[in-house]
């Protein structure tokens, strides 16, 4: 069962949870639609609000009645903030637009009054607030105060453990970004009679790593049954991405631990067709062509269910201007924005010419260097995600689209380990470049282009991992992993000049947004801010 028809269907038909400005009153208020939390349903439309608030910006269609107050629904919406944050900072992805301070995020100059940084800073500690709401009303004694007959009260238990991951998830992603957050959990005071508490990076690593390690037992096994939603093999994967860039969080390597995860995770079944093509995977259709089976976890849209202008609508209409026809890509309209650099392009071997089918670049009209930063036919767009379906049928809405948002995929673990064994922390030489060599058969279409061990260097793994990965929102983290983000590595319109320049290393960190900081006097700014 794809999960958003649970989900979306009991969300947006009764779900409202408002997060107020104010620090001290984060909590959702009310409850839905003043219905009393007395039946399952009533407990699946809470917990369906924990994966929607991941996926669209509001209560109603189209991101309206914005989930946190005094910003636009589309503009905060998790995901179009978090790629944002993730992928516009690096050599991946430079956007045209005006909005504000957006263009700060690739010139790397931002400060602690970004409105981006700000969204994102206040969009994670919302959901980490409804997963604690969640967690304090399903407790025993709330459950057994509901009235629920025994397999209900079960059942809603098993929800437990989902809230604790994605509770997990954006508590990582502020451990990611911001090196801190504030600090609440399900045993903090509901009525915001405390200051949430400060917590240090080392510390929240700590505590991320510790939850998602009591929870895997109970998530669902494996691969789980439900497509989107969490399971033991999307807890592994985030253990193996925290384990990953450990050294970065915490100054302590732990690839052993990285390494552990990632081969727990490769052996539960996952698979990738290398016949199935690349561009299949981020279709309108790809919770069926077969790209499913290569997904750990989703974020799922449907245009009449998932109406938001955040997601994958976001990264299907954003890189769709110029010469090129929207309806194409299943498409009303093209909204002008997002394209890519020449230092990204040239990761490609033959540039335009390439065989390798991940280098999806739309030229036609296109420079290829970016003389000006607000022109969008100034560098080369990028055809991914788009709202048609594997056999050209269009999606089902042409303004909001139903392609699916992969969080985590096999491929990443098949470069994680790869990379672990380049770094010499373990691992099999051959059983990394075979997986390397499955990546590449599939995007070369043939076994002309693989690679020997002799190859395995942090440098190729690196690239390959923009080759194989850009635009799904890791390049940041990678280019700090590798120590290429701000002290080293340049590309067009880094720091604010044509050609790049490097900045200072503190903006491997964002800043706590000003907002924050005078609103709660236990957090403390960043160093360089």
């Amino acid at each position: 069962m794809k999960i958003y028809k649970s989900i979306l269907v009991l969300f947006l038909a009764a779900t409202v949870f408002v997060a107020c400005e104010d620090v001290l009153e984060l909590e959702p208020e009310g409850n839905t639609s003043n219905e009393a939390l007395d039946s399952l349903e009533a407990f699946q439309e809470r917990w369906a609000k924990l994966y929607a608030g991941l996926i669209i910006g509001g209560q109603q269609g189209g991101d309206g009645s914005a989930d946190i107050q005094g910003i636009d629904g589309g503009f905060s919406n998790y995901g179009r903030l978090f790629w944002k944050l993730q992928e516009l900072t690096t050599d991946e992805a430079i956007i045209a637009w005006n909005d504000g301070t957006i263009k700060d995020l690739h010139w790397q100059n931002w400060t602690p009054d970004n409105e981006f940084i700000a969204a994102m800073f206040a969009r994670l500690s919302y959901q980490v607030t409804l997963n604690n709401a969640f967690l304090r009303e399903t407790t025993d004694a709330a459950l057994s105060n509901a009235g629920l007959s025994d397999e209900d009260a079960n059942i809603v238990r098993s929800y437990r453990s989902d809230a604790r991951f994605l509770r997990a998830y954006s508590y990582y992603h502020g451990l990611d970004l911001f090196g801190t957050m504030p600090f609440t959990t399900e045993n903090t005071a509901a009525d915001g009679s405390e200051l949430p508490a400060y917590i240090s990076r080392t510390e929240l690593f700590e505590y991320v790593e510790s939850e998602l390690l009591d929870i895997l037992d109970d998530l669902p096994a494996g691969r789980g049954s439900e497509y989107g939603r969490v399971s033991e093999g999307a807890a592994q994967m985030l253990l193996a991405k925290l384990y990953l860039n450990a050294e970065v969080y915490t100054g302590t390597p732990r690839y052993t631990e990285a390494l552990t995860y990632v081969n727990a995770l490769i052996n539960q079944g996952y698979s990738i067709d290398t016949n199935l093509s690349y561009q299949s995977l981020f279709l309108a259709d790809n919770d069926s062509n077969g790209a499913q089976n290569e997904f750990i976890w989703t974020l799922n849209y449907d245009g009449d269910n998932t109406q938001t202008f955040g997601g994958t609508t976001f990264l299907s209409h954003a890189p769709v201007g110029g010469s090129m026809d929207p309806s194409a890509y299943g498409l009303d309209a093209g909204w002008g924005g997002i394209r890519t650099t020449p230092e990204f392009v040239e990761l490609f071997p033959n540039e335009e010419n390439s065989s390798d089918t991940r280098e999806n670049f739309y030229t036609d009209g296109q420079t290829k260097s970016i003389a000006d930063v607000g022109a969008f036919t100034d560098g080369f767009a990028i055809v991914k995600f788009q709202n048609i379906a594997s056999d050209g049928t269009p999606g089902v809405n042409p303004t909001f689209v139903s392609t699916d948002m992969p969080v985590f995929r096999l491929a990443d673990a098949y470069l994680m380990y790869a990379e672990i064994v380049a770094r010499g922390a373990g691992g099999d030489a051959a059983t990394a470049v075979g997986y390397i060599n499955t990546l590449r058969e599939r995007a070369y279409r043939n076994t002309n282009n693989g690679i020997t061990a002799t190859d395995l260097t942090l440098d190729f793994i690196l690239a390959e991992r923009a080759r194989e990965l850009h635009w799904e929102g890791h390049r940041r983290q990678d280019l700090i992993r590798f120590n290429q983000f701000t002290s080293n590595g340049i590309w067009e319109w880094k720091g604010n000049v044509q050609n790049g320049t490097t900045t200072p290393s503190f903006r491997n960190l964002f800043p706590i947004p000003t907002t924050e900081l005078n609103l709660n006097s236990n957090l403390i700014q960043n160093p360089g801010y």
